[in-house]
């Protein structure tokens, strides 16, 4: 057998070097151009009040193109969402339709305020306003108090008291109007304040105590009229923010706070039915 010679051996190592620099290569043109995808962005999870469901989703689109960030509301009654950050909801943000139920996270040490000169106080962004809303083809007289007191009204839908905000102000209106023993037995209680303004928009009550969020939509707006229950009525309707303590998100959750307290996001809030904190 011949054995190589010390320049055959390197002759055979610069090629089989070569080899492998020409593998390299092949892989690397095969793969040019092409656009591999970007890992997929963890979207901000937003608690929030029915009573935002109106007016939420546009300006999330807004705060996207903004700031680059997507967000993703979950709208239901505070009580509910508060109960399921209490039993570990991954959720980001809580917007509350009052200041009580963040307050109870706030103390059970779920959630905080962190950024404000008070971390242990709810930030207000809004104020609710309760209505008196009836169709326009309802056999019922214009909304007012009135009608409230009449024998007309057979079946009035409010949110339930015991988990939807505007339903306690709601109860406290009729309460303070003597009207609240007369008018119990013809309650159609809902889960949250859409759901009540569905009832009534859709014939299963004839009035409802709703939000102006609700009445302002472009469907009752055209189908029906409200009247705005005087304020002194029921408790202001303040609606709380705070940051979920186990977030990974809390640098995206100040920036969607600090874009709804924007002096341009306000109005619209204002134009959508919510008193405006500025």
């Amino acid at each position: 057998m011949m054995l190589s010679s010390p320049c055959e051996s390197a002759k055979l190592v610069r090629v089989g070097g070569t080899r492998s620099l020409f593998s390299a290569l092949a892989v690397a043109v095969a793969f040019a151009g092409t656009v591999f995808p970007a890992p997929a962005q963890t979207p901000l999870r937003v608690a929030a009040a029915a009573d935002l469901e109106p007016l939420l989703p546009p300006i999330l689109e807004q705060f996207q193109k903004a700031t680059g960030i997507h967000a993703e509301a979950t709208f239901q009654a505070s009580a509910a969402l508060a109960m399921q950050i209490q039993n570990g909801a991954p959720f980001d943000l809580f917007l509350s339709a009052d200041l009580g139920y963040p307050k109870k996270l706030i103390d059970a040490g779920l959630a905080d305020a962190a950024g404000t000169a008070d971390s242990t106080t709810p930030i207000v962004y809004a104020r609710g306003t309760l209505v008196l809303w009836t169709r326009k083809d309802s056999h019922l007289p214009a909304p007012s108090l009135d009608l409230l007191r009449g024998q007309d009204l057979k079946r009035l839908a409010i949110a339930n008291p015991d988990r939807a905000p505007y339903g306690r102000a709601a109860v406290a209106a009729l309460t303070s109007l003597k009207l609240y023993d007369t008018l119990k037995p013809r309650l159609v209680t809902a889960e949250n304040i859409s759901q009540a303004a569905q009832f009534v928009d859709s014939g299963n009550a004839d009035a409802g105590l709703i939000s102006l969020t609700s009445a302002m939509t472009p469907r009752l707006s055209a189908s029906g009229a409200y009247f705005v229950i005087p304020r002194d009525l029921y408790p202001p309707i303040e609606q709380g923010a705070v940051i979920v303590s186990s977030t990974s998100q809390r640098i995206a959750a100040h920036k969607l706070l600090d874009f709804l307290l924007s002096d341009p996001i306000q109005a619209q809030l204002a134009k959508g039915g919510l008193t405006p904190v500025k």
